[in-house]
């Protein structure tokens, strides 16, 4: 079954990442950027306890134990190095060095139509906003005057299709689902067939996220990765983790999960408004150095934006 439906475009605004999620990362900003202005605030003098406290900040705002000692190490190389004595000068450079973390993953999405579709798999566990982030995705797909057709592969939770459906309808998007077919990968295949035919221009898989079933689940995704690949000349453009940003450093176990079995090729990293964990974003750059493509936030189609990560240090750093 296939559905369109126009949107209605009045009232959009566009919004700058960096104005946007100035006010989105109000959470995270108190917990990372808040506690560091005011350690440093309080400590003029740079001190074997500046870096211990700072040390302390990183780890409780959830940017990891191993990435806290990498931009100890290097803070302190430098104080050294530069014979540094005001807090204030480290303080620039501690900026710096937590951008260079995040520099290498600010990869946007490059969309190749030289053939068509150009296929995304969305995978990640129930509850992160899987479904919601494929409907903003298609939106902001579709507003670059893209093609998108949405593909309903979770066949595990009730309600996944007329969800993903509701979402097609906002997003001007096609939508693929069989209700007699309950394999996921038949579903995607079908899907995958309708958009060479409808000359579509990307493709957006759904697929179930029972991570308590973790072996069936990771079966599952990869069966679905086999048969995309042999539906469209072995190639499988992109497969899209979503993460929670809830859930801080929990999300470094499934990022290595779901890569050590599919091999994961882009992050979207979901709820980052409703967090005062964001720092873990710094713990999955420098522990994995994959792509992070999209921030998302709220429930409106227009909250999600391309990663940038000189907006998001300043995000974080220019509220107080």
């Amino acid at each position: 079954m296939i559905n369109k439906e126009n949107i209605n475009k009045k009232n959009e605004k566009k919004i700058s990442f960096f104005n946007y999620f100035k006010k989105k990362l109000i959470k995270t900003s108190k917990n990372i950027g808040k506690e560091i202005i005011n350690l440093f605030k309080k400590k003029k003098f740079i001190d074997e306890k500046l870096f211990n406290n700072l040390k302390e900040k990183l780890i409780i705002s959830d940017v990891g134990i191993h990435t806290a000692n990498k931009i100890i190490n290097l803070t302190k190389k430098y104080a050294k190095l530069n014979k540094l004595e005001n807090s204030s000068q480290l303080y620039e450079y501690l900026k710096i060095e937590m951008l260079k973390i995040l520099l290498p993953v600010e990869v946007p999405l490059v969309i190749n139509n030289k053939k068509k579709p150009f296929i995304i798999l969305i995978i990640g566990v129930n509850g992160v906003g899987k479904t919601t982030t494929i409907g903003k995705l298609a939106y902001y797909f579709y507003k670059k005057k893209k093609s998108v057709l949405l593909a309903s592969g979770d066949t595990f939770r009730a309600g996944a299709h007329e969800q993903l459906n509701v979402w097609s309808k906002k997003s001007n998007s096609f939508f693929v689902y069989n209700k007699k077919k309950k394999d996921s990968s038949a579903i995607i295949f079908d899907a995958i067939s309708q958009a060479k035919k409808k000359q579509i221009d990307i493709l957006i898989a759904d697929t179930s996220g029972r991570l308590h079933n973790n072996f069936f689940l990771m079966e599952e995704l990869k069966k679905i990765v086999r048969v995309i690949k042999k539906n469209n000349n072995m190639v499988l453009d992109e497969i899209m983790l979503v993460l929670d940003a809830n859930i801080g450093q929990n999300s470094i176990n499934q990022l290595k999960i779901f890569h050590e079995n599919i091999g994961v090729t882009g992050i979207i990293i979901s709820k980052i408004d409703g967090t005062a964990k964001g720092g873990v974003i710094f713990s999955l750059a420098n522990e994995f150095n994959i792509p992070i493509r999209y921030l998302g936030s709220g429930e409106k189609i227009t909250d999600l934006y391309t990663f940038n990560a000189k907006d998001f240090i300043n995000a974080i750093f220019t509220n107080y």
